[in-house]
């Protein structure tokens, strides 16, 4: 089955994802300029919103470089000698997860709690032949050329099998260029979301006054420009759960729990940039979610190719919706809604939801159980 979400949020002036010049994302959407959040930055927020791990027992992946630090720490603790951790450490890494940069991964590793127990527990049980190679002497070459530590390192290592627990890992999927085993197929398309309007970027000047400098001395402390903008958003998103429970391993009652959590967390989470000084805490004001079985997914992203204008009596949101709904309504006209197993959808104000009426529901927890509903074979459209 396929579970799509679309969201309308409209947010306050914010610079919620800043690209490499700090001023927010944007693109050209249907000949015009829109604003945008990019689906690496929705990704993170979802996965580290505190509704996530609250809903997958399995916890969630850390993306870093620092797996050594991660593994000598864990070794220490269970006793093992500093000065034989910081030899043996990198050699396992290094033979599980390609060449190092000083004692760092070459590129961020992606990698649930259980995958770092257990190449702590390899280690582990291969404690003894790995410090007797490491005292053989790590300048001291063997077969192929390779040290003593090298071969026993490869050899630990080889007992390590990529498979994971960790319900984002599965979600998102993971990539590792110099272990291709490593690899996981994302289990779920997050799309960039971009304004269902044309935009303006806008530039905020601010000054801070140095506090202590003398009355009679005036000018600010510093000075500098930031760049923001105020949007309207679509966001798409869609799990396809056989692959999501494929990827933890046919553990299905995971799979819900974590396409529950991916649902919750995906409505709650804002990203993080520039918060403090903008605070554009914004909720969605349109969730709709849809379960298919064998059918395409739509994304819903064409009802705004021609970009929606504010009047006197109808804001963004209330247009959005409506473009949104209309270009639905269409599409159910052109192509049928055969293999649509159940859609449910929850609103603000008064915006006409013409085809999707009945699918109307009271709250965001009726979407959600009308999803879980589904996918348990209780759903109906």
């Amino acid at each position: 089955m396929f579970v799509e979400l679309h969201l309308i949020q409209n947010f306050a002036p914010s610079c919620l994802n800043r690209d490499d010049t700090n001023s927010p994302k944007d693109c050209e959407f249907g000949g015009f300029r829109r604003a945008r959040i990019s689906s690496q930055c929705l990704k993170r927020a979802i996965r580290q919103h505190p509704s996530f791990a609250e809903h997958v027992a399995s916890g969630i992946g850390n993306r870093t470089k620092l797996l050594v630090a991660q593994l000598q720490k864990a070794l220490g603790a269970a006793g093992k000698p500093a000065d034989q951790c910081a030899a043996i450490v990198p050699a396992v890494v290094e033979a599980t997860m390609g060449k190092l940069k000083g004692d760092e991964t070459a590129v961020l590793v992606y990698l649930g709690s259980d995958e770092v127990d257990r190449i702590r527990d390899i280690i582990l049980a291969h404690w003894g032949e790995l410090a007797d190679a490491a005292k053989a002497g790590a300048g001291k070459a063997a077969q192929k050329g390779k040290t003593p530590l090298q071969t026993a390192a490869e050899a630990a290592a080889a007992e390590f099998k990529p498979a994971t627990k960790a319900a984002d890992i599965a979600l998102f999927g993971r990539m590792v260029a110099e272990n291709t085993s490593m690899n996981v197929d994302a289990a779920c398309q997050v799309a960039h979301a971009i304004s269902t309007h044309k935009v303006s970027m806008e530039m905020d000047f601010f000054t801070a006054v140095d506090d202590l400098k003398p009355d009679d001395e005036p000018g600010a402390g510093m000075m500098g420009t930031v760049e923001f903008n105020s949007s309207c958003f679509y966001r798409y998103a869609l799990i396809d759960t056989a692959q999501l429970a494929e990827n933890l391993g046919g553990d299905e009652a995971l799979a819900r729990a974590a396409v529950e959590a991916f649902l919750r967390s995906s409505i709650a989470a804002i990203p993080s940039a520039r918060q403090n000084s903008m605070a554009a805490q914004n909720p969605p004001s349109f969730i709709f979610a849809v379960v298919r079985n064998g059918s395409a997914p739509w994304s819903l992203v064409n009802a705004f190719e021609k970009p929606v204008r504010a009047t006197e009596t109808k804001g963004l949101v209330g247009q959005s919706v409506e473009a949104l709904v209309a270009y639905w309504d269409e599409l159910a006209k052109m192509y049928g809604e055969e293999g649509i197993v159940a859609k449910s959808l929850t609103a603000l104000g008064d915006a006409d939801l013409g085809g999707l009426k009945a699918a109307k529901g009271a709250n965001v927890e009726g979407v959600i159980a009308t999803v879980m509903a589904a996918l348990t074979g209780g759903g109906a459209a």
